[in-house]
């Protein structure tokens, strides 16, 4: 029986130092996810605005070429 209270004992430190602990690790990581998102939208619009130019670039390009084909069949 005496051995039980002791492991009891020693289990319910090991609970309080756990929870006393567990705010500042969580507050360390408070602003990951914060984080993480801005740079997955930074990446994201710096694709878009690649896809962007490579649009345009496929659009002029096609413009210019279909300029020339009418004028050669006029």
């Amino acid at each position: 029986m005496q051995l039980i209270l002791v492991a009891w004992a020693a289990l319910t430190r090991i609970a309080r130092w756990l929870g006393a602990r567990a705010p500042r690790r969580l507050a360390t990581q408070a602003g990951e996810g914060v984080i993480s998102t801005a740079i997955a939208v930074l990446i994201m619009a710096l694709i878009g605005a690649a896809m962007w130019g490579v649009f345009q670039a496929v659009f002029d390009d096609a413009g210019e070429r279909i300029q020339d084909n009418v004028e050669q069949i006029q």
